[in-house]
């Protein structure tokens, strides 16, 4: 009897175990993009335009591997959390942000969610806008070169946003709405380089639309923007930036950056049209090294065709026109297509062509502005430049 008991007992522990064990799951994920890359009209180290020929990873998707998990606390709540690292495919160094690397540079939260109530998270997140509004746009599919020219509206999730509180609500009959506050974290001042926002979508059978305004604060000590480039925020430390747009590197110095987002898109069989409009305003004050709020106002249109369940195309055209401080405007047209070989392999070829008329940002008068396809940083001598690659991406 005493021995059925134990019997008995150990099995009733072993089924709570694995009862305990099935309500908490935690995942290792990741993404690897690598592509063959030629750039036409790319300055040299002397400034003078060259062809680029290399490899270069992270065009459609950022290199990345990640945890993350999840525990049923009972009653509908559970605990999640989430660790992303980005890495340089081609060096194999974890990924760079503003200057510095981070193990978990791309995100890394905690928080709790409930069926009814919604999802809290704190840590280092993506903003509103990269939440809702940037699933609708070309972006979403073809990535990079698809993207803004410099990325000034953060299209591309340039910025991630760290010390960020997030609220996420369920969806409520096709809506759901998001919320974010980041602390700057500098003692004595408490908006000092603290960024906020909001965004909200709404979507009914194949149609939907979402928009939402993101705000950063730049630290208001002149010394820490001096040792940092301009931008010195707490929450924003990488912002849009880091990688050396000569459209929008010359306002790294602003007092703040606001962007206004808004897009839709309707899927009608095997096409996906979206459009969107983005207004970002630069804003200067007297540590700023210019003097009027830049302001670049962006449109776009993306068409997409599923020719087969294997094979993607799109085309996409963006208009970017900056306009206060300096007045240029930006016209790029993409092309692309993604092949799938499996659920988790794809190859993939895109390219773009832009071209750009009226004053370089930051430089003396009449000098003529300079191409920079996307958020690449590739700046060019000349009013044109044109990017292709032809990649892989796996995703595990």
């Amino acid at each position: 009897m005493k021995r059925v008991a134990l019997s008995t007992l150990s099995l009733a522990l072993l089924a709570a175990a694995g009862t305990a064990h099935a309500q908490s799951s935690v995942t290792l994920y990741g993404v690897i993009d690598e592509s063959i890359q030629w750039a036409h009209n790319t300055m040299d180290a002397s400034g003078k335009n060259s062809n680029l020929v290399g490899l270069a990873g992270g065009n459609l998707s950022g290199n990345r591997w990640g945890l993350k998990g999840t525990e049923d606390l009972g009653g509908g709540l559970k605990a999640i959390f989430q660790l992303e690292n980005g890495f340089n495919i081609n060096n194999g160094k974890m990924g760079n942000y503003n200057g510095n690397t981070a193990i978990f540079g791309r995100q890394a939260f905690v928080g709790l969610t409930h069926d009814q109530f919604g999802t809290v998270t704190l840590g280092r997140q993506y903003d509103p806008l990269v939440d809702m509004v940037q699933p609708l746009t070309a972006d979403n599919y073809f990535g990079s070169t698809f993207a803004t020219p410099g990325d000034v509206d953060n299209n591309d999730n340039s910025s991630r946003t760290n010390s960020a509180i997030k609220y996420v609500s369920p969806v409520l009959e096709g809506f759901q709405f998001e919320g974010m506050y980041a602390l700057g974290g500098v003692a004595g001042a408490t908006g000092s380089g603290q960024s906020w926002g909001a965004a909200a979508t709404y979507g009914i059978g194949s149609f939907n639309v979402a928009g939402g305004y993101f705000r950063m604060d730049n630290a208001s000590s002149p010394t820490a923007r001096a040792a940092n480039g301009g931008w010195a925020s707490g929450a924003t430390s990488d912002a849009m930036f880091q990688d050396g747009s000569q459209i929008n590197t010359p306002y790294a110095s602003a007092k703040s950056v606001g962007i206004a987002s808004i897009a839709a898109q309707y899927v009608a069989g095997p096409f996906t049209f979206s459009g969107r409009y983005s207004n970002v305003q630069m804003r200067p004050d007297g540590y700023s090294s210019f003097a009027s709020t830049q302001r670049y106002n962006v449109a776009a249109g993306f068409l997409g065709y599923q020719l087969n369940p294997a094979l993607l195309l799109g085309l996409g055209y963006t208009w970017t026109h900056g306009a206060g401080d300096t007045s240029n405007t930006y016209n790029q047209v993409s092309i692309g297509a993604d092949y799938n070989l499996s659920k988790r392999t794809d190859l993939y070829g895109v390219a773009a062509w832009q071209h750009a008329n009226g004053q370089q940002p930051g430089a003396p008068a009449g000098t003529a502005a300079g191409a920079s396809i996307g958020s690449y940083g590739f700046n060019s001598a000349s009013s044109s430049q044109t990017l292709v690659s032809l990649g892989i991406r796996h995703k595990f």
